[in-house]
C-alpha cells in the first residue's frame, strides 16, 4: 500500500476514533500532497512513495523547527503540540540510519579516498549525501564528516 493510500486511510480511521490531533495532522498531510500534484501537474491523483516520503520529511523538519521556536518564545504548550504532530509523521517515514552506521560509512569512503583538505571537503561531503539521501539524517551526517575532519 503506498504512504498516500496510507493517510487516506489514516484520515479515515483518525475520523471514527475521534483523533482530532492525527485527524489534523494527516488532513495537512493531504493537503501537502495535492498540493504537490497541483504543482508537478501530474495526471494521477497519488504520489509516488519517494515524493511522499520527501514532502513529509519537508513537514517533519518544519515541526522540529517550530518547536524550537516555541520553546526560545516560552510557549512551552504550542511545543508539545508540534512535537505530537511530529510523531505522528515519523511513522510514515523509513526508519534512519544510526550514528555509527552513519560513522562507519563516512570511515570507510575516507579510506577509499584518501587524505582530504579542506578545500575538496564540501565535495566529499557532497558524494557521501547522495549515497545517503533518505537513509540519513544530513544534519547528522554533517556533524560526523566535521568531527572527523578537525
Amino acid at each position: 500500500m503506498t504512504i498516500h493510500k496510507q493517510i487516506k486511510d489514516g484520515i479515515k480511521a483518525a475520523m471514527i476514533a475521534k483523533d482530532t490531533v492525527r485527524l489534523t495532522t494527516l488532513r495537512g498531510v493531504s493537503a501537502a500532497f495535492m498540493n504537490e500534484i497541483v504543482a508537478k501537474k501530474l495526471t494521477s491523483d497519488e504520489l509516488s512513495d519517494e515524493d511522499a516520503i520527501a514532502i513529509i520529511r519537508k513537514l517533519v523538519k518544519q515541526r522540529k523547527d517550530s518547536i524550537e521556536q516555541f520553546e526560545k518564545g516560552g510557549r512551552p504548550e504550542l511545543a508539545e503540540a508540534e512535537e505530537a504532530e511530529m510523531k505522528i509523521l515519523e511513522t510514515f517515514l523509513p526508519q534512519l540510519m544510526s550514528r555509527e552506521d552513519i560513522v562507519k560509512i563516512v570511515t570507510e569512503k575516507k579510506a577509499a579516498v584518501g587524505e582530504i583538505d579542506k578545500a575538496k571537503l564540501g565535495m566529499f561531503m557532497g558524494g557521501i549525501m547522495k549515497d545517503l539521501k533518505g537513509k540519513a539524517d544530513g544534519a547528522m551526517v554533517k556533524e560526523v564528516i566535521d568531527e572527523m575532519f578537525q
